[in-house]
């Protein structure tokens, strides 16, 4: 027989809010309970004009998915452009990042696999909103198998 050791888990809207990169985020999953499948977090309220870095993760894929607003994503150099039921895949190796567009705030999950990105957002995480401090952000991202490559390249549709 063997023994399980995942147990069911149950996340909710309840459940801890805390900031990241400055926009208030939550673990929806880690790789903790999840058995190093996958992390799942929620950016909640993204402001228009937020983006991201453009970085390369060399341990996992990243899946993004659209609730609510409009973003555009780049993966190697494409841009592509979606609103809330949008869909964007970022396979590592391949350099990615996002934006909102628009003048509402955008919602999204983010699904890192394997697990082991909760770990980075974990380290990042802040009780208060306030930009990151980037040196903070590439040592944490070094650790993690992730390279920063500076700002997103210009958003061109």
């Amino acid at each position: 027989m063997q023994t399980q050791t995942l147990q069911p888990q149950l996340n909710t809207r309840n459940d801890e809010v805390f900031y990241f990169f400055g926009t208030t985020t939550s673990l929806r999953a880690t790789a903790a309970t999840t058995g190093g499948a996958f992390s799942l977090i929620e950016g909640h309220v993204m402001p228009p004009g937020f983006e991201s870095p453009y970085h390369v993760h060399s341990k996992e894929d990243e899946a993004f998915y659209v609730l609510e607003g409009e973003m555009a994503f780049i993966v190697d150099g494409k841009w592509l452009v979606g609103g809330a039921g949008t869909y964007a895949f970022g396979p590592r190796n391949l350099p990615h990042g996002f934006k909102v567009l628009g003048d509402t705030p955008a919602r999204m999950l983010l699904l890192a696999t394997p697990g082991g990105f909760d770990g980075f957002v974990n380290e990042l995480r802040q009780p208060e909103p306030a930009p990151p401090d980037m040196g903070v952000v590439m040592a944490a991202a070094a650790r993690y198998g992730i390279e920063i490559l500076g700002p997103l390249p210009a958003f061109a549709r």
